[in-house]
């Protein structure tokens, strides 16, 4: 494919709608091309074309095998990086000594939000931040949201080898798709990024970094105590001397409060890989990169997780480390959150707040297990046998079908339930707007699986939360949840340990009541919302970070 019929087949994206680009000017382009060439991108200083904006710009997978296709990809991103809309290059509002950040998000839902609500606020500090997507999370990005924050749209992740972890097939395909794209188009960038924010499942990214020569930071979508215990796993490596025991217990001396788990409870990436083995090296590697970070940046706050806050510092043997959160869109103390914050509600809403309208205080149970969870037969079947014996109102929220897990034992509502407790109960198959559930004054307790989001949420909310833990760091957050901060009850863990239905009913109804959790739960709340205002732990973090990442555009920094 030549140059110029290379240049006709880019396409920007946008979330209304997807259009060619109007090559208006393509000598213009072809000069870029050929500056792109001899890397001589001082030239483009005296391009004074005016282009039309774009937010989402995609990138096809033909450069890879064409190479003047490629320059002809980097002279668009050139193009579109330099040509706003309604101004010639210089930007005035994006002048060459601003910061700017790359945050790449692991392309999931419940890691690119978080991030995504961090970049926001890094924009509102006057950060540039451009988001890396994929197809599948590019929605989730709001259109015109501000001219510093940016997405670039990757090629998805693909799958050819269906035998392999899915995890390690997404993340190796990014390290090796993503790593050359992402070099040429930093290089080729005009306000290049002073600093990489990523995922913590996207240890490979220090490498990257380094040939950037640029910091990377980790964006952790897990709390401080989630990390520490991740990082003590795949450095310290502990052995259970009887495998073949669930219940082995496996300690960890060093951290704060010496907490301790079975060994059901420990990452399945760890216990169920052969030691040693690929995919066993491939976490284990991914971790220590980690560890070799530059910095770390939670999305929790000091006065929730102080101790692990300081062990992490300790561990890292620097005290670049920031507590900036909940980056939950919270304003002057309230929730205002999006209907639509990531997703698309799956029902009316204008039905789902005229039902909690019409509830008294703090009278509605909350029950979602998250995006990514499915309840067994089983569990379902305790869940909503529970439901129905505890008379309460609830909201009921679980995923909808999913091709992927058809031969899994997904357990469904059954119908003759949904029929019982019409009137008290409220069904949501799908996503649903959790945050606006969470903060109507109806809500006043939530049973949850406790991934880190729904923790923070909830904390920020002032529920009382009832703990379901399936896997990963949810074990983790349930011990802080119940057993170091008083704020929640244990309800069940995984599928080893489920009550009866007349068990659970009871820890449900008694969740509304004015519990000690409760009195915690509102201490917490009160402690959340304060750390996000001005003065606040998490804000002055965060002006802290900001102003640690402006001092680096100005400075070499030894990685």
């Amino acid at each position: 494919m030549g140059t110029q019929k290379y240049l006709k087949t880019l396409k920007f994206g946008n979330a209304q709608k997807s259009n060619q680009m109007p090559l208006s000017s393509p000598s213009v382009m072809s000069s870029l091309v050929t500056v792109t060439k001899v890397k001589t991108l001082q030239k483009m200083k005296n391009i004074t074309q005016t282009a039309t904006s774009c937010q989402h710009i995609l990138l096809p997978t033909t450069f890879l095998y064409n190479s003047e296709a490629f320059f002809a990809h980097c002279a668009f991103i050139q193009f579109h990086s330099i040509a706003r809309k309604g101004h010639t290059y210089p930007n005035p509002n994006m002048p060459t000594t601003q910061t700017h950040v790359l945050a790449y998000p692991f392309p999931s839902s419940g890691h690119v939000i978080p991030l995504l609500d961090l970049a926001k606020r890094l924009v509102s500090r006057g950060v540039h931040v451009t988001v890396l997507v994929t197809p599948s999370t590019q929605l989730l990005v709001p259109t015109n949201y501000s001219p510093l924050l940016q997405t670039l749209l990757l090629p998805a992740p693909q799958f050819p080898n269906p035998n392999q972890n899915r995890l390690v097939a997404m993340v190796t395909f990014m390290r090796h798709q993503h790593y050359p794209i992402l070099l040429e188009w930093a290089r080729a960038h005009p306000l290049p990024p002073s600093a990489i924010l990523s995922d913590f499942f996207l240890g490979w990214t220090h490498n990257l970094a380094s040939d950037l020569h640029v910091p990377r930071m980790i964006f952790s979508p897990s709390g401080a105590f989630g990390l520490s215990i991740s990082f003590s796993l795949w450095r310290d490596l502990p052995q259970n001397d009887n495998p073949e025991d669930p219940n082995s217990v496996v300690s960890f001396p060093n951290l704060p409060n010496s907490p301790v788990y079975p060994w059901w409870q420990i990452s399945h990436h760890f216990k169920e890989n052969k030691r040693g083995g690929p995919e066993w090296e491939f976490h284990r590697e991914n971790m220590l990169l980690n560890l070799d970070a530059w910095g770390v940046v939670f999305n929790t706050f000091t006065e929730l997780e102080r101790v692990y806050l300081d062990h992490v510092k300790k561990e890292l043997g620097h005290g670049r480390v920031w507590a900036v959160g909940p980056v939950l869109p919270l304003e002057d103390g309230s929730t205002g959150p999006e209907v639509d914050r990531g997703g698309s509600i799956t029902v009316s809403c204008h039905d789902l707040m005229n039902w909690l309208d019409s509830q008294p205080n703090g009278s509605v149970v909350y029950v979602c297990f998250g995006s990514r969870t499915f309840l067994t037969s089983a569990q379902m079947d305790v869940l909503t046998r529970a439901l129905e014996l505890s008379g309460v109102h609830f909201i009921l929220s679980v995923r909808g079908p999913d091709e992927r897990h058809v031969a899994l034992d997904q357990g469904a509502i059954p119908s003759e339930f949904v029929d019982r407790v019409r009137g008290r109960g409220f069904i949501i198959e799908g996503w649903a707007p959790q945050l606006v559930i969470l903060s109507h004054r109806a809500v006043g307790a939530f049973l949850t699986h406790c991934g880190w989001n729904s923790v923070l949420e909830g904390l920020a909310s002032g529920v009382v939360m009832l703990t379901w833990p399936m896997g990963a760091d949810q074990f983790t957050n349930s011990k802080l949840l119940v057993d170091q901060l008083g704020v929640a009850v244990r309800a069940a863990e995984g599928t080893e340990k489920v009550p009866e239905p007349t068990e659970l009913a009871k820890r449900i109804e008694e969740s509304l009541g004015r519990t000690k959790e409760r009195v915690r739960a509102e201490e917490l709340r009160d402690a959340a919302l304060g750390a996000v205002k001005k003065d606040g732990s998490s804000h002055k973090q965060l002006d802290a970070l900001v102003k640690q990442l402006n001092e680096l555009k100005n400075e070499q920094v030894a990685i």
